[in-house]
Formats: structure tokens, sequence, C-alpha cells
């Protein structure tokens, strides 16, 4: 949980590094907000249509775009990449692969172009 703090509290800062813990417990808490969202959408019938997430899920999804893709523009740093790297996501299925391959990557040791390691800095 506090990795997914940490995000937020980085709300929009597209520069600096993330490490592969920051952004993959940003990931997990952000799916568990998210079903627990479309729950909520099922339980008080906010659902739209025969869509099985509604007005909750909509606006949880919409409150965490920026922050999503800040933190995956920071572990792409972290491994020496840039973030336009995103938009390789739109070459059907390979471009998914690969860039979940680039998210799981270890980063870079030591400083590199878009700053400093972030594991040294948690361990001081």
């Amino acid at each position: 949980m506090k990795y997914y703090l940490e995000v937020l509290k980085k709300y929009a800062i597209f520069s600096g590094r993330a490490r592969r813990s920051e952004y993959w417990y940003f990931v997990l808490f952000n799916l568990i907000f998210m079903l627990v969202a479309m729950g909520l959408d099922n339980l008080l019938g906010t659902t739209i249509s025969v869509l099985p997430y509604g007005y909750f899920y909509f606006a949880l999804a919409i409150a965490m775009l920026i922050p999503g893709l800040a933190v995956f523009v920071r572990r792409m740093h972290d491994i020496g990449k840039s973030g336009w790297w995103y938009f390789i996501a739109f070459i059907p299925f390979v471009g998914a692969i690969w860039l979940l391959v680039l998210c799981c990557t270890e980063g870079v040791n030591g400083d590199n172009e878009y700053g400093a390691d972030p594991k040294l800095e948690a361990e001081i």
C-alpha cells in the first residue's frame, strides 16, 4: 500500500524513475480497487446498461489515468527507455507482450539519463 500512496503523491510527475515494486504494487492495488468499485456498482445498481461496471468504476478509472501513465513512464525511465514506448501497445498482441517484458525488466544499476537509481535512494 505504501507504493500505491507514493504513486498518488507523485500524481502527475513524469520525470524520474520507478522501481519494479513501485509499479507492480500500484498495478495490484489499482486492480483490487477497480474490482471493489465494480462490486459496488453491481451492489448499488449503478451499472451502465448490461455492463458489469458503472459510475464508481469509471470515476476511479478516470482518477487513476494520470498516475498510472506517470508511474509507467517512470518505470520505462528506470530501464533506460523513453515514456513514448507506451505507444508500442497499439501493435496488436506483440506490443502488449513487449510492454509486459519491459515492465518486468530490472532497472539500470546506478544513475542514467533520467535520474538516480531508486534502489540506491531507498537504501540511504
